[in-house]
């Protein structure tokens, strides 16, 4: 095994394999790019499995890098942000760090204010997968697995897990996630990248226009749990139907109670209709980069980096407040305790299956 600061660089196909790092474990870390026709790549780790860069065009069809992320192992040691990682078993919050399924309460770990974030203490974001990189025409694929034991932070059933990366030459980076359990359980898997579409390290992204084709949003309370209420965007600095910049959400910030409990915009919106749909779009003004976003799933969390802090990004300096934005694709937040929500139990041998698409232009 290569020790750290070796770097050994294998090809698979047209996917590049390099070691990464090694974990304290002794477990190498192994990073896999992927790059089109039009010269556009992406990086994924088998750690985490973490989205480590993406580059792709600006209106002048020059590659810039629009996620954040470490440039070594080391700084992703522990991922505070979750910059860029798989996230699971269950994203977002559960409140109260507990839920009653089947007759058995399972309490889980209390990692956000006594409510349990993003799987738990250790959650997809901490574990190796295992990656298998597939020549597919023109659209390579990265598979990665992960099997997750009955009990794993005291969900119930194995959980067997599939997330498919493929980045074909139309700049469309595609995320799909399978899985299956051998008992009732929760499941609501997502990505957490941060982007920034003038480029990583370059500042905030205030001036980035975004809009969501959502009608309504669900409101938090001071923890960031939903109250249960689904309320219309209507009248509100949560209607992003139209195009508008970031910047709007902090400038206003004092006139919506919502927004100061999560410092900005820390929501999540119910996406209209349903199948695959087109769900957001984000233009920056500087770059010229479009981001125009597709799934099938329910909802996604906004969130404009309010608390992004302590970690040193590949620009070399510590990220700062709202240098990047998420578009985290889900079920509802806290399903479990709200039935007016969309259901996030995954029962035995059922198969959940979704698929998220980030698709990249310029303009």
């Amino acid at each position: 095994m290569p020790s750290v600061g070796v770097r050994e660089v294998y090809h698979f196909m047209s996917i590049r394999c390099e070691f990464f790092g090694q974990l304290p474990s002794g477990e190498a870390v192994s990073r896999y790019t992927l790059t089109n026709r039009a010269g556009a790549h992406v990086s994924i780790l088998n750690y985490g499995g973490i989205i480590q860069s993406l580059f792709v065009p600006d209106r002048n069809g020059q590659l810039g890098d629009v996620v954040l992320g470490c440039s070594c192992l080391a700084d992703y040691l522990p991922n505070k942000g979750n910059l860029g990682a798989l996230i699971g078993r269950v994203g977002n919050r559960i409140g109260g760090a507990a839920f009653d399924l089947n007759g058995v309460t399972y309490h889980l770990y209390p990692n956000d204010h006594g409510n349990c974030l993003h799987g738990g203490q250790y959650g997809f974001n901490t574990k190796m997968w295992r990656a298998t990189p597939i020549e597919n025409g023109d659209e390579d694929m990265l598979v990665l697995t992960y099997e997750s034991a009955d009990g794993e932070e005291n969900f119930p059933g194995a959980l067997q897990v599939i997330v498919t990366y493929t980045f074909p030459d139309a700049n469309e980076l595609k995320i799909r996630y399978e899985a299956v359990s051998t008992k009732d359980t929760l499941c609501n898997l997502t990505n957490h990248s941060y982007f920034n579409l003038r480029g990583e390290g370059t500042g905030t992204v205030l001036d980035t226009e975004i809009q969501l084709l959502a009608d309504a949003f669900t409101p938090t309370d001071e923890k960031l749990i939903p109250t249960g209420e689904i309320r219309s965007v209507e009248g509100t600095l949560f209607d992003l139907r139209q195009p508008r910049p970031i910047s709007t959400c902090v400038e206003h910030m004092a006139e919506d109670p919502q927004l100061m409990a999560g410092q900005g915009y820390d929501h999540n919106f119910v996406i209209n209709g349903t199948g695959m749909r087109k769900f957001a779009e984000a233009y920056d003004p500087t770059s010229g980069r479009v981001m125009t976003c597709h799934t099938d799933m329910n909802c996604t969390q906004f969130y404009t980096g309010n608390m992004l802090g302590g970690m040193t990004g590949k620009c070399g300096r510590e990220y700062g407040l709202r240098e990047g934005f998420c578009l985290e694709t889900q079920f509802a937040p806290d399903s479990i305790h709200h039935p007016n929500f969309p259901d996030s139990v995954l029962r035995a041998g059922e198969k959940y299956d979704y698929t998220t698409i980030f698709a990249f232009s310029a303009r």
